[in-house]
């Protein structure tokens, strides 16, 4: 059998640190200088976490969460030109209408970042009459128009798929309720235009295990494979001291993602630091972004960490796709297309 290939743009420069000795269990590791984002990192800004970056111009840009002083979350951008040290611009993001006028939502945060065809998009969750998915776009990180917010209330965690499948644009989100939800799955949608969603497809529930037993949802965006969609996600296990969110990960059908045909019953990272473990919310590592690169084989997973700061993992695409298929349990509603 031939080995799985990573289906996306060479990104040659991907931030890196080899493999130190002694990992044990999942091929993941953590970058030795974690947190690469702190406390107070720009002017009214007291954390930035659960934030997400990609290649741009030869160098990367990103979008954070920003959690100001008054204590709202706003998105503000980030340039970098190693993907580990940023620069965060002091203004937030100001997001317009399709006419230019100032259109800035209340609150906004867990942005992820998406380029699809020649657009960059970013999508987040904001009050829309209730916890709903925010959606801008912009082609040069200059001008961010706001496009139609594709849900009703209530839902969270939603990202973009890298391409459109079957021409539609498609999108994983996590239906929740006006709270912290104690619940969820991950379901699958799509759309021709931005505009109307619709096809709504159940991709999969709360895990076996413990660690995902409480909700899932989805991370970062899914990465192409010649294999199906690679997908790091967050799993949430509900504790007698609190919630503990960890990283999972999973191999989604690449023509109809709502099937998974692999899915780790193990973790890949859980809290074990201490950014990851003490901070604003506590045994929190929450997946946002990746940066890979098809040549070498490099994925770099960025995550918020405690609602509190930004780390970096590291794994090798050959040894995390054969991880998780080792490991892999699925079950009917997994696998099965998800309409009901």
């Amino acid at each position: 059998m031939s080995k799985p290939l990573m289906i996306s743009p060479a990104v040659p420069n991907v931030p890196w640190q080899e493999k130190p000795e002694g990992i044990v269990n999942a091929p993941v590791w953590r970058f030795k200088d974690n947190p690469i984002i702190g406390r107070n990192p720009v002017k009214n800004v007291a954390r930035i976490f659960n934030s997400a970056v990609m290649p741009y111009e030869g160098k990367f840009i990103g979008v954070f969460r920003g959690e100001q002083t008054n204590g709202i979350p706003y998105i503000y951008m980030g340039r970098s030109e190693d993907g580990i040290h940023w620069d965060f611009e002091e203004n937030k993001i100001p997001f317009v209408d399709e006419e230019g006028n100032s259109f800035m939502p209340h609150y906004a945060y867990d942005p992820r970042l998406v380029k699809v065809e020649d657009t960059y998009y970013i999508i987040w969750c904001q009050d829309f009459y209730g916890a709903a998915i925010g959606m801008a776009k912009t082609t040069d990180f200059k001008t961010f128009i706001r496009v139609e917010n594709p849900f009703l209330p209530f839902n969270r965690n939603a990202v973009l798929f890298p391409r459109k499948i079957n021409g539609s644009f498609m999108m994983l989100s996590r239906p929740s309720d006006s709270g912290h939800t104690p619940f969820g799955d991950i379901f699958v949608s799509e759309s021709k235009d931005l505009v109307y969603w619709g096809k709504h497809r159940h991709v999969m529930g709360r895990g076996h295990e413990w660690w995902e037993s409480l909700k899932i949802g989805g991370g970062a965006a899914p990465i192409e494979t010649s294999e199906g969609w690679l997908m790091f996600y967050h799993g949430v296990s509900g504790t007698c001291n609190g919630f503990v969110y960890s990283i999972g990960g999973a191999i989604l059908d690449l023509e109809n993602p709502s099937i998974v045909k692999y899915r780790c019953e193990n973790f890949l990272l859980t809290p074990e630091e201490w950014y990851e473990e003490r901070g604003f919310v506590p045994n929190v590592v929450f997946p946002c972004a990746t940066i890979h690169d098809p040549e070498s084989g490099k994925i770099a997973i960025y995550y918020g960490s405690a609602d509190s700061y930004v780390g970096l993992a590291f794994t090798y695409f050959d040894e995390i796709m054969d991880y998780i298929k080792e490991n892999s349990r699925v079950n009917e509603n997994d696998t099965e297309i998800g309409k009901r």
